[in-house]
C-alpha cells in the first residue's frame, strides 16, 4: 500500500462495526506476503509506527471539531488524487463486508459510502467498475475530497458507535 492508500485503509478501520484484530489487518497491509525486514527492530519501528497513525486518526475521529485529514496526493497538474485513499478504505470495508451490510441498508449512512466507494470505483479499469457517479459530480467531489471525506468517515464512525449505544436507532 502506499501512504494515501494506508491512510484510507487505516479509516476505514477506525471506522469499521466491528473491530479487526491487528495481526488480520497488517496481513492486508503488506499484500498477505511476509515482509523483507532488515531485522526485528524494523518490523517493529514499521508496526508501531502503521499502530500508532492508526491511533491518530481515531483519536482525530473523535476531536470536536473533527480534526481528521486525509493523506491526498496531488498530480504535477495539482489536482487531488483521492482514488489510493478511498481504495484503501473499501479495501477495509471488504474485511468486514457482512457487518457493513446495516449501514448499506441505512438512508444517511449509505449516503457517506457513495463519495468514497465511488472515488474507489475510478482507481478500477473502466470495465471492471460498477455503477458510479456521473463525470461532473466525480470531478466535484476529486476538487471537494479533502473535505468530504473527513466528514464521511467520521459520520460513519458515529453511525456504528450510535447503534451499539442504541442511540439513533429510532429508523428500522
Amino acid at each position: 500500500m502506499d501512504l494515501s492508500e494506508l491512510d484510507g485503509f487505516l479509516a476505514g478501520l477506525a471506522s469499521s462495526p466491528v473491530e479487526i484484530p491487528a495481526d488480520e489487518w497488517l496481513a492486508e497491509v503488506w499484500n498477505n506476503e511476509t515482509p523483507d525486514f532488515v531485522s526485528d527492530e524494523q518490523r517493529n519501528l514499521v508496526e508501531t509506527a502503521i499502530l500508532d497513525h492508526y491511533a491518530d486518526i481515531q483519536a482525530a475521529l473523535d476531536a470536536s471539531p473533527l480534526a481528521y485529514a486525509p493523506i491526498l496526493w496531488q498530480d504535477a497538474s495539482g489536482n487531488t488524487v483521492a482514488e489510493d485513499w478511498a481504495a484503501g478504505f473499501m479495501q477495509a470495508v471488504s474485511l468486514a463486508s457482512d457487518a457493513w451490510k446495516a449501514a448499506l441498508a441505512d438512508d444517511d449512512a449509505s449516503l457517506l459510502l457513495i463519495p468514497i466507494a465511488s472515488l474507489a470505483q475510478t482507481a478500477v479499469a473502466p470495465e471492471e467498475r460498477g455503477a458510479s457517479l456521473p463525470d461532473e459530480a466525480l470531478d466535484t467531489l476529486l476538487e471537494d475530497a479533502e473535505q468530504i471525506l473527513p466528514v464521511c468517515v467520521a459520520g460513519l464512525r458515529r453511525f456504528w458507535r450510535d447503534r451499539s449505544t442504541g442511540a439513533g436507532m429510532t429508523r428500522h
